[in-house]
């Protein structure tokens, strides 16, 4: 099915000059128009999502219906499906702001100095899991993987499998890893005991077929990081301060839509955005249910949405290095322009 981590992997072997350029024609004297109060017009802007337009990016689907965007003075705003090289794109400027995790970030930084950022993060808890069915594998806890065959993707997820299993202190020799492609059918066929996956993805395809399923949540065992996470170029901060912050309030906005109403974000994705995908809306309604506890935790509660506190920053930084990637908070995170707005991303109540 997929595997975001391995799609990020893509290097940048250089940054484009003409579109690092273009960066500077964004705002320009209509982001100093913001500064004095007055309404401001941003232009074009493009976000390359992380994957197909689905349930998942059901906020940024609110922004554009509910015209949360043109409120914030962008013009327009295209949404360039994934998956694909996510940095690269946003580094070298063929994207505004790009979505992404903070293991496929961090990467890009520390192995080829990309300047980039995070901003904030929709995703406090990182979708990764371990996928047994519940009357077979039944993978509940860390322990339960000594002597089960678990099938991991190529590319980055193996980094990742292997972490969790150092982290929980779980000899590799007592854990068969075996490579499998993104269709869980290995699991479904027994062939596997569990299976590298989205909680919002592969275990709800699992789970309508009629499974049982249990998940062991990375977040949960030794490995949280944020995820759909958002992502400019570090020129962007420098130069369009006031443009970021705007796109941030819409998309709060947006996101305040998706954790009050999962079903007409799930249907906004089947029938509207993703409607040449020829979505299930059974399985994206239970995608936009699932993640509301992704994005909602008690410190969004507090603080607003997309938050990402200085703990979260840094056990996000303690579980990459367990990844073998090595970057600072300092080098991966700028949450200057979400201090900037206080009052941004409040929970509804009752979400």
């Amino acid at each position: 099915m997929k595997n975001r981590t391995h799609h990020r992997r893509l290097r940048l072997s250089a940054f484009s000059a003409v579109g690092l350029l273009a960066l500077t024609s964004c705002g320009g004297e209509d982001s100093a128009a913001a500064e004095d109060g007055e309404d401001a017009s941003y232009g074009d802007i493009s976000i390359a999502l992380s994957w197909i337009e689905n349930a998942e990016f059901a906020g940024e689907f609110f922004a554009q219906e509910n015209g949360y965007y043109e409120e914030a003075g962008f013009e327009t705003v295209e949404f360039i499906p994934g998956p694909g090289p996510i940095e690269n794109m946003v580094a070298s400027g063929e994207a505004t702001f790009g979505t992404s995790n903070a293991v496929a970030t961090g990467e890009i930084i520390a192995q080829e100095d990309a300047p980039l950022k995070i901003v904030g993060a929709k995703y406090q808890r990182n979708p990764f899991t371990i996928l047994s069915l519940s009357d077979e594998g039944d993978i509940a806890s860390p322990s339960d993987l000594v002597g089960k065959t678990i099938g991991v993707q190529a590319g980055g997820n193996e980094a990742l499998f292997e972490a969790l299993l150092e982290v929980n202190d779980i000899d590799p020799e007592s854990v068969e890893m075996v490579p499998v492609e993104y269709d869980p059918a290995p699991l479904i066929d027994g062939e596997v005991d569990g299976f590298f996956a989205y909680v919002i993805n592969e275990s709800i395809t699992v789970e309508l077929m009629g499974h049982e399923v249990t998940d062991l949540m990375l977040s949960e065992n030794g490995l949280p990081f944020v995820a759909e996470a958002f992502i400019t170029s570090e020129q962007m901060i420098e130069e369009e301060p006031e443009l970021i912050k705007s796109f941030l309030e819409a998309e709060a906005q947006g996101w305040q839509d998706a954790v009050s109403d999962p079903e007409e974000g799930a249907r906004l994705a089947v029938e509207v955005y993703g409607e040449h995908l020829d979505l299930e809306m059974d399985k994206e309604l239970r995608q936009a249910e699932i993640q509301v506890d992704l994005v909602v935790t008690d410190e969004v509660r507090e603080n607003g949405l997309f938050t990402i506190s200085e703990d979260l920053q840094g056990e996000s930084v303690d579980s990459l290095e367990r990844a073998g990637v090595e970057v600072t908070a300092e080098e991966l995170f700028d949450l200057s322009l979400l201090e900037e707005k206080p009052e941004l991303g409040e929970i509804p109540d009752g979400a």
